[in-house]
């Protein structure tokens, strides 16, 4: 594969990268507000990105979306990912959200739902962890849902339901199968928002922004049996097929979030002067440069690569670990250092890095935390080596 944008998708990245540096990022102090104000700015942005041909580009033909193959879409949200709205404004956050429930869903939630999500006329939401529970190890969840009939009762507590206080429905994972073996004993049931028992307890704060990261209690939720997504005990089949592409996403918008603090470093040594010349001048401030652009250059050659591995039907667990770990690390360093290189205005509001600040912190912890990661690789490496194998990258 190249590792430079493909000639067949450039244009449309093109297209999508004014999108975002023109329209989106300029918007987003008013779309920080969360108020009436900002949902009709949001409103308008979709509409805009209707218009030009940029809504929903990476969901499926067949449910609505633009098509674009995996692999080309990838390329899409690297540059979608240099503002954290890239996603709203192009239709592109419920992709994982529409693949799950096209693929496991009875037909009266795909009738239900699916169009309109792709649409963008309503949104979903997803409940894994939980307060009190190592988010480390999902098979400790507690939230439990018991047949009762032809009805799942669902109780317990989930935290971290990003999204869920303006979702059209959650997709809980619950704990099914008490006497299976751990990864055998969960399922994930699809839970309307409106439903009596489901209740919002608060938006729960992170590092200072209330970002719609909501805690949800489950009391005595009733739902019809068909609401159970694939089979019983399927819960960390579904889990996996849901988070193992959707990291690979994760990771290229890191990159997009990565290339602006990049720019907005580079433009600031150039342009400020301090002692008689340029910082762009001070060796230092030089290494800041190089540091970044190695740790940028060499994530993005660990995600193409994981990609690839992900097209052609790998499982690419190493590789995706990999990019976890080391994407969430170099995404905290660049921003890191243009903070540093902006001094105290970089602490502020008055430029976007103190919001990728604290929102780079947050990516060592979602889809799991650096530490299992790095587990998973160093695991999986030596097991090759235990069968008398080694691990040649040149042929991997």
């Amino acid at each position: 594969m190249t590792f430079e944008v493909p000639e067949h998708i450039r244009p449309l990245r093109d297209q999508v990268y004014e999108f975002i540096t023109e329209l989106v990022e300029p918007a987003e102090d008013e779309l920080h507000a969360g108020d009436a104000a900002s949902r009709a700015k949001l409103a308008e942005l979709q509409a805009e990105a209707k218009r030009r041909g940029l809504w929903a580009l990476g969901h499926p033909k067949d449910i609505g979306g633009g098509g674009l193959p995996f692999l080309d879409y990838v390329y899409i949200n690297e540059v979608q990912g240099r503002s954290e709205y890239g996603q709203l404004a192009l239709g592109t956050w419920t992709l994982q959200d529409s693949i799950m429930l096209n693929l496991h869903a009875s037909p009266r939630w795909r009738e239900k739902y699916l169009a309109p999500m792709v649409n963008g006329e309503i949104s979903p939401s997803f409940a894994m962890t939980e307060p009190g529970i190592a988010g480390s190890d999902p098979t400790g969840l507690q939230t439990s849902a018991v047949l009762d009939g032809d009805e799942w009762v669902i109780n317990g507590r989930k935290w971290f339901t990003t999204g869920a206080g303006i979702a059209a429905y959650t997709t809980v994972m619950c704990r099914t199968e008490p006497d299976a073996p751990a990864h055998s004993a969960f399922s994930m049931i699809i839970v309307p928002t409106d439903n009596p028992g489901y209740r919002l307890v608060r938006d729960t704060p992170v590092l200072g922004m209330e970002s719609g990261h909501y805690e949800v209690e489950y009391d005595n939720v009733r739902v019809p049996a068909e609401n159970l997504l694939g089979e019983r005990g399927n819960g960390f089949v579904i889990a996996q097929e849901r988070l193992g592409p959707g990291r690979i996403f994760h990771a290229m918008r890191w990159l997009g979030q990565a290339q602006r603090a990049f720019d907005l470093m580079c433009n600031r040594l150039t342009s400020r002067v301090a002692f008689g010349e340029p910082l762009a001048d001070k060796q230092l401030m030089q290494q800041h440069v190089f540091e970044s652009y190695t740790e940028i250059q060499a994530s993005r050659l660990l995600t193409l690569k994981a990609a690839e591995a992900i097209d052609r039907g790998d499982q690419a667990r190493v590789e995706i670990a990999a990019i976890k770990v080391h994407g969430a690390r170099m995404l905290h360093n660049v921003i890191d250092r243009a903070v540093q290189v902006y001094g105290a205005e970089g602490i502020t509001d008055d430029t976007p890095l103190s919001r990728m600040y604290r929102e780079a912190r947050f990516a060592r912890l979602y889809d799991g935390p650096d530490e299992v990661h790095i587990s998973t690789v160093g695991r999986r490496v030596l097991k090759e080596y235990r069968a008398g194998g080694n691990w040649e990258f040149g042929l991997r």
